[in-house]
């Protein structure tokens, strides 16, 4: 072989290698888009609304060029929802958006309908909002908690993580948008980086729709909607009806003679200030990573739901944490309480000024719920967010309680004491 030749078979050879390695590299792209995707079905045929649904106003959804498109109709009222008739739970939703014309939409996700008027249905529920400003990507509660005691959104995120998000909005074009749904945790991404990520108590499941909202003009356009379904979670009841009455599962009283339960199923507890321990209703095994909530009569004396709590050899026989029953506003502020062998450090986070919007007066039903995944720990009071906090001296797991207080004299009805447990892989979807 000449010295042109082999300059020629070294040159084809070089190229055929860039080649190859450009074809590998195109490959791995390829095995991990679809890795990224595995499990995502879509929710769109790209022809038709079959599976579809058309709720609340009257707006109007069509498909073009293998999209919905959907159009305000100015000077009617209500806000319109094209919806899935079918209901999910725990998942993952992505799509693309596109505002044709300016106006207000959004994602609902866990939602519900009830009738409105001329036979209509308004919706009701969490949703991702999807505007031509900053607001993309927050949690709006639907019909239900927006601008309730002066809250618009559920989420309280960063002004700068907003913006940061925001800044990689595409006028006139298309963008991406993911919500997470996954037990207590609703998030959300908007070309790939983080916006909402909140806890909230109110709802497990429901449908998706896609908002046109009332106004003077608004045109949208969705495409490539698919979801991926995770394993479902429902909730388990401490309370339970058995052939001889209402009794107690996974759980004992400390001091019988202080609990009863009626036929309805409410858990009454009476203790008077003689008793120097407390009654407990006591979990009997520890959870680290869940969701507890149990509804609510105080008529006298302080209470609490206890969690991550160890039994103690003192008088009020668990150390940990209370999610504090007091009728006023502590209800639902975050107390930990001492040991035999160790400090309490009292109040760890409280919100007094909230709390008193929220609560309802000691006559009526309260619900009061904890959600605890690691370090982050979130209560809400009849589905309100009255306290979100990381802390790292948090115990991360123990058992439950509901407590009468020891030398005071209590009146308490419970019902609907129950919990969920969030598993390692939610707890790797909620932390990602």
């Amino acid at each position: 072989m000449g010295l042109i030749e082999y300059i020629q078979f070294e040159k084809e050879n070089v190229m055929l290698k860039q080649s190859m390695a450009a074809l590998l590299m195109a490959t791995m792209l390829v095995a991990v888009q679809a890795s990224a995707e595995e499990g995502f079905v879509s929710l769109f045929n790209g022809k038709n609304l079959d599976g579809w649904t058309v709720k609340g106003g009257y707006a109007t959804y069509k498909v073009e060029n293998g999209a919905i498109v959907g159009t305000c109709k100015p000077g009617t009222p209500g806000n319109t929802f094209l919806c899935t008739e079918n209901d999910y739970g725990n998942f993952i939703i992505k799509m693309d958006f596109k505002f044709i014309v300016d106006g207000n939409s959004g994602v609902q996700v866990r939602s519900h309908a009830k009738p409105w008027k001329e036979g209509r249905e308004s919706v009701f529920g969490y949703q991702c909002e999807l505007a031509p400003y900053a607001a993309t990507g927050r949690i709006y509660d639907e019909g239900r908690r927006g601008f309730k005691h002066k809250k618009v959104f559920l989420d309280s995120t960063p002004e700068d993580v907003r913006e940061k998000a925001f800044s990689t909005y595409k006028a006139n074009d298309w963008n991406a948008i993911e919500i997470q749904c996954v037990g207590p945790s609703i998030r959300t991404w908007l070309n790939g980086l983080p916006v909402a990520n909140i806890f909230d108590s109110a709802d497990l499941r429901g449908f998706v729709g896609l908002q046109v909202h009332a106004g003077k003009a608004g045109t949208i356009a969705w495409r490539n909607i698919r979801i991926k379904e995770l394993p479902a979670t429902e909730w388990k009841s401490f309370f339970v009806e058995g052939d001889k009455g209402w009794k107690l599962v996974d759980a004992r009283f400390v001091l019988p003679e202080c609990w009863s339960f009626d036929k309805e199923g409410v858990l009454h507890g009476v203790h008077t200030r003689s008793e120097k321990k407390d009654g407990l209703v006591v979990s009997d095994k520890n959870y680290s990573d869940f969701a507890a909530r149990v509804s609510y009569k105080l008529s006298g004396g302080n209470s609490a739901l206890y969690f991550r709590a160890e039994e103690v050899n003192t008088p009020w026989l668990l150390t940990g944490f209370q999610n504090e029953i007091a009728g006023n506003t502590k209800d639902s502020a975050l107390w930990h309480t001492a040991g035999d062998k160790t400090k309490g450090r009292g109040w760890v986070a409280n919100n007094d000024e909230y709390i008193a919007k929220v609560r309802l007066p000691n006559e009526q039903w309260n619900t009061t719920c904890t959600m605890a995944v690691g370090d982050r720990i979130v209560e809400a009071l009849n589905t309100f967010e009255t306290i979100d906090i990381v802390d790292p001296d948090c115990e991360k797991s123990g058992k439950f309680g509901l407590q009468l207080h020891g030398s005071a004299d209590v009146k308490m009805q419970f019902k609907g004491f129950e919990y969920y447990e969030i598993t390692p892989e939610m707890r790797k979807l909620i932390e990602r």
